[in-house]
């Protein structure tokens, strides 16, 4: 990754759970995958060693994402279009749409373990970027970088695996688990088996599994108002976004999308 510009500023002290510096990066700009006609920019972090696990916790509430051993935001030119989501978890309550996808998905049992590959999960990964990003830039990923993807952090991450009643591998989803709950990293399932609205499910297992570990939230990403993409996030109430600097409740229906698409 080329970077541009470099920022090295002071986080925290070392008693509060960061090292004395952090270092942070500007990339250069490359072209929006959700927005027409934009480019988007990355603010870069690295997030390894012993403090990794406090300080991402930290920099989640902050709203950045990781990738691999790096945490990222946003910090596009002229645009903030892009906006941290989560889920309150103690006080979602699942819609009919909801609870009927939940209903339909009954027969997985799931099966939560290390951030461990397998060829088996490549197989369903390709096919599922072939089917439903074939022109993104997850397109064509070798086994080895799916499989740095999946096992390259210094933090608490986990793989969570959808069996149907066969024990055919349906879904799944990377994850990490934060001192406030679980966030979603990526997820992926099987295209042949749209009625399930698996991505859908997903996160509706991770509400129940943050439900059960007494956590305060789920964390969903991004949400962007114009992009279809983002819009079944919406689905999942009450959702609270970083806006202006602090977390607060997003309107159910987004002006948009009436009717978001089920994911």
């Amino acid at each position: 990754m080329k970077q541009d510009r470099t920022a090295r500023t002071p986080l925290s002290t070392d008693e509060e759970g960061f090292g004395p510096l952090q270092e942070f990066y500007v990339l250069e700009p490359t072209r929006c995958p959700y927005l027409e006609n934009k480019m988007e920019r990355k603010l870069l972090t690295e997030i390894s060693g012993p403090l990794a696990q406090s300080t991402y916790d930290r920099l989640t509430l902050a709203g950045l994402r990781r990738s691999h051993r790096f945490a990222y935001r946003p910090a596009c030119e002229n645009c903030n279009a892009c906006v941290p989501v989560r889920v309150v978890v103690d006080r979602f309550q699942a819609s009919k749409s909801l609870r009927r996808i939940a209903r339909t998905n009954a027969d997985l049992s799931v099966e939560l373990g290390p951030n461990k590959t397998s060829e088996e999960q490549f197989a369903l990964f390709d096919r599922y970027i072939e089917s439903r990003h074939g022109d993104g830039e997850m397109a064509g990923m070798a086994e080895q970088e799916y499989r740095s993807m999946v096992e390259s952090s210094d933090i608490d991450t986990r793989l969570a695996e959808f069996r149907d009643s066969k024990g055919r591998l349906v879904a799944v989803c990377l994850l990490d688990w934060l001192a406030d709950g679980p966030s979603a990293v990526y997820s992926f399932f099987e295209p042949a088996e749209a009625r399930r609205s698996l991505g859908t499910f997903v996160v509706l297992w991770l509400i129940r599994r943050a439900e059960q570990a007494a956590a305060r939230h789920v964390y969903l990403g991004y949400w962007i108002e114009n992009s279809r993409k983002m819009a079944y996030k919406t689905r999942f109430q009450p959702l609270e976004g970083l806006v202006d600097g602090s977390w607060q409740v997003l309107s159910s229906t987004p002006p948009s999308f009436a009717a978001p698409p089920e994911n």
